[in-house]
């Protein structure tokens, strides 16, 4: 099966060559990735910069942009043929409950299927990024699982890993979003010039985290999938919005 790989961490990133090394064995890959760390790139698209993509050693190509930019110049422009897959990751770090609205990995994943094609997003939920090669495992096994069942067109994965050796995941379970509360306050201080800056605290703590959740899944030695739809209509307030508007 021929893959478009890509990610949000960056070119160089071990959790994209851990991801390609697993992949490779058994499929055509053509990594396409940012030449710099995008976490928390979302959707974004560069709009008002050219593009460039250059080859490195290894092969995988780098590109000035968003992994949103990496599928997209991949699939429209770059590659000879479409492929049969979009693949993201392995992301250093989870992507749970409300992270997947900012995530670059779910992202590139995301506008796969925009575009037309399956894709799933992986992530390693650790920032110590021990046991990549479990998350690989598995994430190759569910690109081998595809081939034979292939995903509602209108749906991504998302896939998250504990960081733990193979043998200590408990098993995989199909998850729904869980949800943080609200993000810690931004950090201010000043720059050597005196001006005030800012950084993002730390993300919020969990709130929806009981059993059935992504979060709760991964706190309990399992693998999370998690379907997510691209299509993000809210299609049971429908009705309701009809009543609503008709009010006003």
């Amino acid at each position: 099966m021929k893959i478009l790989l890509s990610n949000d961490d960056g070119v160089h990133a071990p959790g994209l060559k851990a991801l390609y090394e697993a992949l490779v064995k058994l499929h055509d890959v053509t990594v396409i990735a940012p030449d710099r760390n995008c976490s928390g790139a979302s959707n974004a698209l560069s709009l008002t910069l050219p593009l460039r993509i250059a080859q490195m050693d290894n092969g995988f190509h780098a590109v000035n942009g968003t992994p949103t930019d990496c599928v997209h110049l991949g699939l429209n422009s770059f590659l000879d043929d479409d492929p049969q897959l979009v693949v993201s990751g392995i992301n250093h770090g989870a992507n749970l409950g409300d992270d997947v609205i900012y995530s670059g990995t779910v992202a590139a994943a995301t506008e796969g299927r925009y575009m037309g094609l399956p894709a799933i997003a992986v992530s390693l939920a650790s920032h110590h990024g021990e046991h990549f090669a479990s998350a690989a495992h598995i994430a190759c096994n569910i690109v081998n699982h595809l081939q034979q069942h292939p995903l509602p067109a209108d749906q991504i994965l998302n896939i998250n890993v504990p960081d733990l050796p193979l043998a200590d995941i408990k098993g995989i379970q199909v998850t729904r979003q869980g949800r943080r509360h609200r993000a810690e306050s931004m950090q201010k201080s000043q720059d050597p010039h005196g001006r005030d800056i800012y950084w993002y605290g730390r993300v919020g703590a969990e709130q929806d985290a009981g059993p059935g959740t992504d979060f709760y899944a991964i706190a309990n030695g399992y693998c999370s999938v998690t379907p997510l739809a691209v299509d993000m209509t809210a299609y049971q307030s429908m009705d309701d919005l009809t009543q609503w508007i008709t009010k006003l």
